[in-house]
């Protein structure tokens, strides 16, 4: 009765309901802190929630929110409809490079959007922004017509926002993430509003800091060294950034056209930059061994090399002429896009006729059907070319960005998903004609099957690889530990799970993306840049990762540039006087190893070493990041006459270490029965991660404190005399 009743009431009001199951009501108060209106309190007598509908404008928070499902809703959600920007489609793409997406070009539309974002107290769109961007407040600044404002709220976590704004996924992150859409509503347009705070005011250059006599190489000038080098500047570091290409800017500079990212924007980080001071050096390759020699040069090196090696399948006839991939046909075609008479020569340069005006000079094949690929059919239909892009991924999962697949039909491009090339024949050593094949993918966790029986062909004048880039293998074997995959172990973290973003994770405005489960990947992403790989060696970007997106990878520059300024590395010769920040941590059950941890912490504090002691479950990548010198301590587990060695607990934590770049380090046991090989087994899964361990003690359980101490000053003189040894420290 109490739910037709609710469901009369929501029918006839026209707005959502609230009830409140008050068996199942914990008390909690997890709603009511993340209620973005009031709606939710308190009835202290019974300490459970209340709910007001008045209040209530369905974004079903509290839903997501609450551990115990004691809350539901109904009725319709009360948002205003969601304000686009406009898109430019010309009658006739041809030569024509202009933006296409203009986003909103006046204050009204602006600020009508603006209002639909409802200030979430634990805003699930930062959650899903790989910067973290405090969207809120920058929406909030654009409610107050303060665009300066905006520009600082962005500037604290992100350096590309009029380069983000445009080529983002925003559905799959930050608007997917963004409350409305978890609840299956039209999400405010976060990037269209990032857009228009840049279109409308100029994106601040960095302002360089105090001298901090730090010098860092980088490797690479994609948007992971952007990020990179804007922080290292402003914090007081020299750059030097080392570029292959002649021009910097990397994928935002020859893998995006100018119709989605014009030049002037791609290029506006490397102007600001290089008058802040960084030192930006073109066609300078670096090459593994290269790596070697900037780290006696400089304190610090970042590989933020990217992957800018085509995928190229071994399908028959792929060594054919006119068989190209994707990074010289974008390269070649942008630059004769923009030059005059560019077109014709390239035409006549790729074996085209030159002069078509009309109707088309020949047929480009593109294999795959993401983004690069729609670049490229993009950039071919404005070189006067047919273009068809096939792919062999069900259209229902298709990779691509749904506003850029909608745009290259607009703009003739042909797509065929559920097709796979098998092979390419030619004439005279030219490819003529490709073979298809249909594929079948029943979800998009399984792998398309290849099906057998007649195949199609396809008369084509050129073919384009673009099935995906990879890492240099020379460079990434010199970067032990990489790649990284953006994969979240265990149980995350509590305040991911109370934030509702894990909860219902694939909307349909988010084409069925689990945001939440996306965002939490790249949380390993973010913290692993903190760390290096090696020492004074730090990975940032498509060579950390994989492939990955512009707004990631700057991220990921960021977090490897803060931890480079907070731990200060030095390179030989410099005067260093050792290790500053400790992290001793443990595994204890009765609280004696504990208590030994505790103790080495104090004389590493009296020795004048910022100390942190956690047990071993609170360490993570972030805590590991943030220290110059590691202390492990476990008890003995085991029985005499069983296998002893460290306890479950402790094993279980090193094995799932991150690499740890050179930290020195010291273990400790603490035991009442013969630990046997227990030290040699914590120092060697600790050496196996890249820490070097210069201590190690067993204490006997309720030991005196001499020892403990004792094993603290040798390893800080253990850290100490490594750094001597490398010639880092001077006159001790």
């Amino acid at each position: 009765m109490a739910i037709a009743m609710t469901e009369e009431r929501s029918a006839g009001t026209g707005r959502p309901s609230v009830r409140v199951l008050a068996d199942r009501c914990a008390g909690c108060q997890e709603c009511v802190l993340r209620c973005p209106t009031g709606a939710l309190g308190m009835d202290t007598d019974r300490w459970v929630a209340t709910a007001d509908d008045e209040r209530c404008v369905g974004c079903r928070q509290c839903v997501r929110t609450c551990p115990f499902s004691a809350i539901v809703v109904e009725g319709p959600a009360m948002v205003a409809p969601r304000v686009s920007g406009t898109t430019a489609h010309p009658e006739s793409v041809l030569a024509d490079i202009s933006e296409v997406r203009q986003g909103f070009t006046d204050w009204e539309a602006a600020l009508a959007e603006a209002q639909r974002c409802l200030a979430c107290p634990d805003p699930t769109c930062v959650r899903g922004c790989p910067a973290h961007n405090d969207i809120p407040a920058f929406v909030a600044a654009i409610r107050d017509r303060d665009l300066a404002g905006a520009h600082e709220v962005l500037q604290r976590t992100s350096v590309l926002a009029d380069v983000c704004s445009r080529v983002c996924n925003q559905a799959a992150q930050c608007e997917g993430a963004c409350t409305w859409s978890l609840a299956g509503e039209a999400p405010v347009a976060i990037g269209q509003l990032e857009r228009f705070v840049t279109d409308h005011a100029p994106v601040p250059p960095p302002v360089r800091g105090p001298d901090a006599d730090v010098s860092v190489g980088v490797v690479g000038a994609g948007p992971a060294a952007i990020g990179a080098a804007w922080s290292l500047i402003e914090a007081g570091a020299s750059v030097t950034v080392y570029e292959k290409d002649p021009v910097p800017s990397g994928l935002l500079g020859w893998g995006i056209p100018d119709f989605t990212l014009p030049q002037a924007v791609a290029q506006r980080p490397w102007r600001q930059l290089e008058a802040a001071g960084v030192e930006l050096r073109c066609d300078a390759e670096v090459d593994a061994d290269g790596i070697e020699r900037l780290l006696t040069e400089h304190d610090a090196v970042i590989v933020a090399a990217g992957a800018s090696i085509p995928v190229r399948p071994p399908i028959p006839g792929a060594d054919l002429d006119g068989v190209t991939d994707a990074t010289t046909f974008l390269k070649t075609g942008q630059a004769a896009l923009e030059a005059e008479g560019g077109r014709d020569r390239w035409l006549a340069a790729m074996g085209f006729t030159p002069g078509v005006h009309g109707g088309s000079a020949g047929h480009v094949l593109v294999l795959g059907a993401g983004n690069t690929a729609m670049d490229v059919a993009r950039t071919a239909r404005r070189l006067g070319l047919d273009a068809t892009c096939v792919d062999w991924l069900d259209r229902r999962f298709a990779l691509a960005r749904p506003d850029e697949l909608d745009e290259a039909w607009r703009e003739g491009v042909g797509v065929r998903f559920s097709r796979t090339v098998t092979r390419l024949e030619g004439d005279a050593k030219r490819v003529r004609r490709a073979y298809l094949a249909r594929t079948v993918q029943p979800s998009a966790d399984r792998m398309p099957k290849v099906q057998r029986g007649e195949q199609e062909t396809l008369a084509v004048d050129l073919v384009v690889m673009a099935m995906g880039y990879r890492v240099d293998p020379a460079i990434a074997g010199a970067l032990p530990g990489t790649p990284v995959r953006r994969q979240a172990a265990g149980l995350p973290d509590r305040r991911w799970m109370a934030s509702g973003v894990l909860a219902n994770p694939a909307s349909e405005f988010a084409f069925h993306n689990p945001v939440g489960q996306l965002a939490l990947g790249r949380e390993v992403g973010l913290q692993t840049a903190s760390l290096p790989v090696r020492e004074r060696v730090w990975v940032i970007g498509d060579t950390l990762t994989g492939p990955a997106t512009v707004v990631e990878a700057m991220a990921q520059g960021r977090r490897a540039a803060s931890a480079i300024m907070a731990g200060r590395p030095s390179r030989p010769g410099k005067g260093r006087a050792g290790p500053r920040r400790a992290l001793v941590c443990y595994a204890s059950v009765g609280g004696r190893t504990a208590g030994v941890a505790h103790k080495v912490a104090e004389e590493l504090t009296a020795k004048g070493l910022a100390v942190r002691v956690l047990p071993i479950d609170r360490v993570g990548r972030e805590e590991l990041a943030a220290t110059d010198l590691l202390v492990v301590g476990s008890w003995v587990e085991g029985l005499v006459v069983a296998k002893v060695g460290p306890a479950r607990a402790a094993r279980a934590w090193l094995d799932g270490l991150p690499r740890l770049g050179g930290v020195p380090a010291a273990v400790f046991c603490t035991y009442e029965i013969d630990p046997r090989a227990t030290l040699d087994v914590m120092a060697k899964a600790l050496e196996s991660r890249g820490a070097r361990v210069v201590a190690s003690s067993a204490l006997r359980r309720g030991g005196d404190d001499v020892a403990a101490i004792a094993l603290a000053r040798r390893t800080l003189a253990g850290a100490r005399d490594e750094v001597a040894a490398a010639g880092v420290l001077n006159g001790s």
